[in-house]
């Protein structure tokens, strides 16, 4: 199906410096197996630059960001949703990862209290804060996060293959035949699992109603 004239907000120089900004934010720690590279390249291949290769790419500019997003408030601050859903989207929040959503948010002017809740997922902090009793330690994050809304199909076709559509079995992983690591399915190792299925379900529902467009390979 063809995308209607109102699928989308951003202009086509936004929606290229959204999608390069998220990837930024995907590839700030580097830890990628060769299925998840092949991912991210293809992403890139669809809706950046189809002669993408992953050893050129660069993370976003902050003249870029500046010069798609800095004008809108409310559009900067929905950028910073979905990058912070593409770092929690493997469950765990780097450190390499908030460096880049807080270079994100100098360079476009934001202050964004709800950030400082996440910071605390770092290092394991958020574990010790729920011993503690804290259990609402994220609820800022979460009541900004559910405040997303998608408006562009690029990110939101984006955000569909980026998000697993059902949470992943858990696993172990091993080498020379030795269990070094268990891995928990992401629901339980994520603690704003809810908020990216819920973004998901947003992008799948604007592609459906407002996109008309056949969002199966998406299931």
């Amino acid at each position: 199906m063809t995308t209607s004239a109102s699928a989308s907000t951003l202009s086509p120089d936004q929606s290229s410096v959204w999608i390069k900004g998220l990837l930024s934010v995907a590839w700030a720690d580097g830890h990628f197996d060769p299925e998840e590279q092949k991912l991210i390249t293809d992403l890139i291949q669809d809706e950046i630059a189809p002669e993408f290769s992953l050893s050129s790419f660069e993370p976003v500019k902050d003249e870029e960001l500046i010069a798609a997003l800095g004008g809108d408030r409310d559009l900067a601050e929905n950028f910073i949703r979905t990058a912070v859903m593409v770092g929690l989207a493997n469950g765990i929040y780097s450190q390499a990862e908030d460096a880049e959503l807080q270079r994100f948010c100098r360079a476009l002017g934001l202050q964004i209290d709800a950030l400082d809740a996440l910071q605390h997922t770092l290092d394991g902090h958020h574990d010790e804060a729920m011993k503690s009793g804290d259990a609402d330690l994220l609820k800022p994050m979460r009541q900004w996060l559910d405040g997303m809304d998608v408006k562009d199909a690029k990110v939101a076709r984006f955000l569909c293959r980026l998000i697993p559509p059902q949470c992943p079995f858990e696993r172990d992983v091993t080498l020379f035949g030795r269990k070094i690591v268990h891995i928990p399915p992401l629901c339980k190792l994520n603690p704003l699992y809810d908020q990216l299925v819920g973004l998901r379900f947003r992008s799948l529902t604007y592609l459906a109603d407002e996109c008309k467009e056949d969002i199966t390979p998406y299931c």
